[in-house]
């Protein structure tokens, strides 16, 4: 394995686990965190978080510029409705050029677009985007749990490049084979997951096999119109990361879904509250029927009762499974 000068951008628990991972198998690593983050000031201080002792040899930065100088790889792990806005901000700083690897899961709110097409649109085809999905809780990995993730790029020699570079004994990446169904199924079972905090919050966990098995049907749909392959739906991407997003205590965006059942308030990142929209906007577009995305939707914004619109999908007209 080729020793690389990596960035990352997103100084959060992901992106500093990152750093953290990429460090410890052999890379040099900068860590870049806005100067007025509380998350960057504290690693500055005292170069850890809650949940992770960062290395000597991860260099912390505020300076974005100075961040991308002389990189081989640029790695982003930001909310995916900011990704927009940090682009503008990496192409006003001099990066038009070179491989970028996009460590979030989501669709851009208002137009339904995968995070790939806006580093495109943004960046321009002097960059080569590549995404990192899959299961696993920077807790768990932080416990020394290993997993499985997948990477994926439209370029296979950047993806042969980071499969080769990134793996470790911690995580055991496979090549993607469909940017289209890995985006798409990645950013929707945080969706799922927040259909399954409902069900917990509601006491009604025993349906989360149902949700699983039916989810992950019309995550395929979709992807099959979008023009992806469908058992991409079934792959680590979507099904594959269902008990780290459908079961785990960890996960945010279950939490978030059962507190919104219980009436309580939730105050970290649940990218799916985003995602549902997007997704809701794709069925529209697309002609694709997605049952329990609208259902999450009108349960987050139009004031649906979750237990009512839970049990209106029971009522949907009878149908063959498959």
């Amino acid at each position: 394995m080729k020793q690389m000068n990596i960035t990352v951008i997103g100084c959060g628990r992901w992106g500093s686990f990152i750093a953290k991972y990429l460090a410890d198998i052999g890379h040099r690593i900068t860590l870049y965190g806005r100067a007025s983050s509380a998350r960057m000031r504290e690693l500055l201080e005292t170069r850890r978080n809650s949940l992770m002792q960062l290395p000597d040899s991860v260099t912390l930065t505020t300076d974005l510029k100075g961040a991308l100088r002389d990189i081989d790889l640029l790695v982003i792990s930001v909310g995916s409705q900011t990704l927009r806005t940090l682009l503008t901000e990496l192409r006003a700083a001099g990066f038009g050029k070179g491989k970028l690897v996009l460590c979030m899961k989501g669709l851009e709110i208002g137009t339904g677009k995968r995070l790939s097409e806006i580093v495109r649109e943004e960046l321009g085809e002097g960059v080569t985007a590549a995404v990192w999905l899959g299961p696993g809780h920077v807790q768990e990995f932080c416990a020394g749990i290993p997993n499985c993730m997948v990477i994926d790029s439209e370029d296979e020699a950047t993806k042969n490049i980071l499969v080769d570079a990134f793996s470790g004994e911690l995580i055991r990446f496979y090549y993607g084979q469909d940017m289209i169904g890995n985006e798409i199924g990645a950013a929707a079972k945080n969706v799922i997951g927040i259909a399954a905090g409902l069900l917990d919050g509601l006491r009604l966990s025993t349906l989360k096999g149902a949700l699983m098995s039916r989810g992950t049907r019309e995550i395929a749909r979709l992807i099959k119109a979008l023009g992806g392959n469908e058992l991409s739906a079934y792959g680590l991407c979507h099904l594959g990361d269902y008990e780290a997003t459908v079961f785990s205590a960890f996960s945010h965006n279950r939490q978030f879904g059962e507190a919104f059942a219980k009436g309580e308030q939730f105050p970290d990142l649940a990218e799916g509250y985003y995602t549902v929209k997007a997704l809701n906007l794709l069925s529209r577009r697309y002609g694709v029927e997605l049952p329990i995305c609208h259902t999450v939707e009108d349960v987050l914004y139009n004031g649906a009762q979750a237990r009512e619109a839970v049990f209106r999908l029971f009522e949907r007209s009878l149908k063959n499974e498959f």
